[in-house]
């Protein structure tokens, strides 16, 4: 039943994505008296240009350089339409492969690229956040929870070279949002205006007990009670109840994990590239139990979850969402009714992309 349900999902993004309107608005440019974020604003029609619906692959060959310290700002008007463009067009190449999975889309890494740059943000301290794309730069660069992101950098970076007056930071969230909305996701507002920062001097601090991950969730704190405590502290720091934190994990339900980042591996369900709520219906209607083999051989891996096929994995963190009773409520109000999930999933994902981003207090324009 997962394989039918999932050819299902698959398919309606695969429609979805189709019968976008592709006409393209026009836009006004604003300054808003604060800083220089413009606020996008569309008189007309709500059209997306779109490049073929080809599924997207892989990172063979890729050769850039390396993103350069320096701060970026947003004084020259940037075409958003024609960034969107460039970045579906990096979504479809076709030599993009991922090893844990086959039909693979850099979409889930462009996600986890703009999660991870924006979850750094504390409300305590206005610090952290989508501003300023640190990682960059070391340390936060070399972040456990980070491995892997280089690759994403690399990726957008000739498309940062097209556009020279837009930041990395805006274009970091900019891409994560085209790439929810080319999975079948929700649209997201963005409002640009980030600016970059020039050096790892400006990297976030994090001084807690997961500092080696800086201040990204960690998967395992040695117990389910640690777990769900762990996750409550890094996402309320943030600014996120349980019902966000539930919200926001459904990003999980996108891409895998591997085995040479972050040593887990496998993905979370069989749709890894079509944003839907399959995750909550893994967990909830599924049965886990602890890895003890990969591919014939002992796992030697951190602790993870499978599932009686060994095809897909949960980690620690994903588990105690059923575990506790708070978390789980969530799990299945999303597991039962899809429209409400992504419904919370756009607002929350919204909110964390401006967290720490200054422009963000500025009125909000619209642009998706």
């Amino acid at each position: 039943p997962f394989a039918h349900r999932s050819v299902a999902i698959w398919s309606f993004a695969m429609w979805s994505r189709f019968a976008r309107c592709t006409a393209t608005p026009a836009f006004r440019f604003a300054k808003v008296a604060a800083g220089c974020a413009p606020t996008l604003q569309a008189p007309g029609s709500r059209g997306i240009a779109l490049a073929s619906a080809g599924a997207a692959t892989a990172v063979a060959g890729w050769v850039v350089a390396s993103p350069q310290g320096g701060v970026s700002s947003c004084e020259a008007a940037v075409d958003w339409n024609a960034v969107r463009k460039e970045i579906v067009k990096v979504l479809d190449n076709d030599k993009y492969v991922d090893s844990s999975y086959d039909g693979a889309t850099p979409g889930p890494l462009f996600l986890r690229l703009g999660w991870h740059s924006s979850g750094t943000f504390c409300k305590h301290t206005n610090t952290g956040g989508s501003d300023g794309a640190t990682m960059r730069f070391e340390p936060e660069m070399s972040w456990g929870a980070n491995a892997g992101l280089k690759l994403a950098q690399d990726m957008l970076e000739p498309v940062k070279k097209q556009f020279p007056s837009m930041s990395y930071s805006d274009l970091w969230i900019f891409a994560a949002i085209v790439a929810i909305e080319e999975m079948g996701g929700p649209k997201i507002k963005f409002t640009p205006g980030r600016t970059d920062k020039p050096s790892g001097k400006e990297c976030p601090v994090w001084e807690g007990s997961t500092h080696k991950d800086g201040r990204l969730p960690g998967a395992d704190m040695g117990s389910p009670d640690k777990t769900a405590a762990h996750l409550r502290y890094i996402f309320n720091r943030m600014g996120f109840d349980d019902r966000e934190i539930v919200a926001l994990s459904g990003a999980h339900g996108l891409g895998a994990c591997h085995t040479d980042r972050s040593g887990f591996w496998g993905p979370w369900t069989r749709a890894p590239t079509t944003v839907s709520n399959e995750y909550y219906r893994e967990l909830i209607e599924n049965t886990w139990t602890v890895k003890t083999t990969h591919k014939g051989k002992p796992w030697k891996g951190p602790l993870q979850f499978e599932d009686p096929t060994g095809d897909l994995m949960m980690l620690p963190s994903d588990i105690v969402l059923i575990q506790d009773k708070e978390f789980r409520k969530y799990v299945e109000q999303y597991a039962k009714d899809q429209d409400s999930f992504l419904k919370d999933f756009g607002a929350v994902v919204g909110k964390l992309f401006d967290g720490g981003c200054k422009g963000s207090t500025a009125k909000k324009g619209w642009f998706s």
